[in-house]
């Protein structure tokens, strides 16, 4: 299922931090968040080139200035989401949307019995008719990529090629060092990279 979230997570892979600049963050968040948007699960490769994510504070920078440089404080998110969600206050998303809670309909509606999480699918509007449309439509786009153009359905479901690779950083500090072994880059050099996510 191509809008299924990930496994439910207590704490973060990776954790660098002291960055002056919080979008020094990206490739981290990118790792982190498997290279798709927290909220509605857009996959870098279906977007444009460039520009189609940012790195949200789901605490508001406005709201808790002395998060702005918190990798903790920072998710990566699509255009689209993060221009819903604004300054509004949410709970970490990372901990909250995850596959045991969240499920995804054949007709695009995302569904959860846990209040904290309905109320960020009501936060960021996952369930518009804009978003139920476009999660038809790229069910059925892979679908039939699988069926007749396999190469299209891996491209489609597979991991971006220019993944980051972590080890080459050097942030000023990182309290999960052992994070990068784990990493997408780290997977793919140790040949366990899978097919598709």
């Amino acid at each position: 299922m191509i809008f299924e979230y990930p496994e439910p997570r207590a704490v973060r892979t990776h954790g660098p931090a002291q960055y002056a600049s919080y979008e020094s963050f990206r490739p981290w968040l990118r790792d982190e968040f498997t290279f798709r948007c927290v909220y509605c699960l857009k996959r870098e490769t279906w977007g444009q080139v460039t520009s189609e994510f940012e790195l949200d504070h789901f605490h508001p920078q406005v709201l808790s200035p002395d998060r702005k440089l918190d990798y903790f404080n920072l998710v990566y998110s699509c255009r689209r989401c993060n221009a819903v969600k604004l300054d509004q206050v949410i709970d970490d998303p990372l901990t909250l949307l995850s596959s045991t809670v969240v499920t995804a309909l054949p007709d695009g509606h995302l569904i959860s019995r846990v209040p904290e999480v309905k109320r960020i699918i009501q936060q960021i509007d996952l369930n518009s008719p804009k978003l139920l449309r476009w999660r038809v439509m790229w069910m059925r786009i892979v679908e039939l990529a699988s069926e007749h153009e396999p190469s299209l359905a891996r491209q489609l479901m597979g991991f971006p090629d220019d993944l980051p690779d972590l080890a080459k950083l050097r942030p000023p500090s990182n309290s999960r060092p052992e994070g990068v072994g784990i990493s997408w880059h780290a997977k793919r050099e140790k040949g366990q990279l899978p097919a598709s996510y």
